[in-house]
């Protein structure tokens, strides 16, 4: 029976990787509706190939374009254009690719219709987790992880029972600057950040990799999703990215997912779910070829700002989503070379001081939160 699919973000890393999912299953998967951004030429590119009734994108002058060229085809445009393709009547799969915050609305409408959920906005659960995991469960809307780690603890954690667990163990690759000394990340450039050792991914998560922001996410949106004491969510560094994650057992069992480093085995896996689909073309995993599999301690003083990462989690409430507007806000600031490298961190540090914590904030709340966030960010630079 063919799912079809909603797609959030179709043009972003993410996003196009599903699209290869789609491809290589044409009897499995349909493309029903998706957004994009304001990469019009890749867009068109999308429709041409997939022909959805239903295409977003984030100016009402390239709605109006698209319209010209696609007559035939529903336009939308903006935050509604989001939840029209999050809610689309004919999909019954969401997957949402978006970066950023800008997901959770969108989100929570396609929770209220009982749409699966394929999550790979990570943002969305450490903005407004409780929010989501509330509705989720009122509304009967499964939410399947796409982050690889959160993928290998929901496979490692298959069949197996929850109250059973003691321990889960996140993976981290150490980004781009794993072997350099803070003195040494002074004056990194952009293109330095970019270069991440093992995934191919967007510009927003590649930088959050390199300052250990994105583990610090996971590490919020582990708890959110499965549950787990802050203290028994561990990070270890692991340089060759085949470990995705791992689960421990109170008998001291440690169950992993491992795997090259390929996001199309998650995103494809939470598509085809509880079933797996044969993968023709994708590079098996040898592990005669690689030898040996590293691990060492993650320092927190080296990686400041995953630990502020489990400092806002610890904190609660409003905390995660000061945190991640900070973060944000900070990234576009370095990626426009308004600021140094360090200074991520050092942002968000102040604007988590300077935030008097609000418990179970609303939706109303929340946004009212991010978008003040943002705007001291901006002030700090001033």
């Amino acid at each position: 029976m063919t799912k079809h699919i909603s797609l959030l973000g179709a043009t972003g890393s993410i996003g196009i990787q599903t699209l290869d999912i789609l491809r290589e299953h044409p009897q499995e998967f349909e493309l029903v509706a998706f957004s994009a951004g304001r990469n019009i030429e890749k867009t068109s590119e999308i429709i041409r190939e997939f022909m959805p009734s239903l295409v977003s994108v984030q100016d009402e002058k390239d709605a109006i374009l698209l319209k010209k060229e696609f007559p035939s085809i529903e336009l939308a445009y903006g935050s509604k254009g989001l939840v029209d393709v999050a809610t689309h009547p004919g999909s019954s799969v969401l997957v949402n690719a978006v970066l950023g915050s800008v997901g959770l609305e969108s989100t929570l409408a396609a929770i209220k219709q009982q749409k699966t959920i394929a999550l790979a906005n990570k943002e969305t659960l450490v903005t407004a987790g409780h929010l989501v995991m509330a509705a989720a469960a009122k509304y009967k809307a499964p939410i399947l992880p796409v982050d690889s780690e959160h993928s290998a603890l929901f496979q490692s954690m298959n069949g197996e029972k929850r109250n059973q667990i003691s321990r889960l163990i996140l993976t981290a690759s150490g980004g781009s600057f794993r072997d350099r000394s803070r003195k040494d990340l002074e004056q990194v450039t952009i293109q330095d950040a970019l270069n991440h050792p093992n995934w191919s991914m967007g510009a927003k998560i590649t930088i959050d990799s390199a300052t250990m922001m994105n583990k610090g996410l996971e590490v919020i949106e582990a708890q959110v999703l499965f549950d787990m004491a802050y203290d028994d969510i561990e990070v270890v560094l692991h340089r060759e990215s085949i470990i995705h994650s791992m689960v421990e057992f109170h008998d001291t069992s440690v169950m992993a997912q491992l795997g090259t480093p390929d996001m199309r085995v998650p995103i494809q896996y939470a598509l085809s779910y509880p079933d797996r689909l044969p993968r023709s073309h994708a590079k098996r995993l040898n592990l005669v070829e690689i030898g040996k599999l590293h691990f060492e301690e993650m320092n927190f003083e080296r990686f400041h700002a995953l630990q502020l990462a489990y400092d806002a989690g610890r904190a609660g409430g409003s905390m995660t989503t000061v945190l991640n507007a900070a973060n944000e806000a900070a990234v576009a600031l370095f990626l426009q070379e308004k600021i140094r490298f360090l200074k991520i961190e050092e942002i968000i540090e102040r604007a988590m001081d300077k935030h008097v914590v609000i418990n179970n904030p609303d939706l109303e709340t929340i946004l009212h939160i991010d978008m003040e966030t943002r705007k001291a960010v901006q002030n700090m630079i001033k």
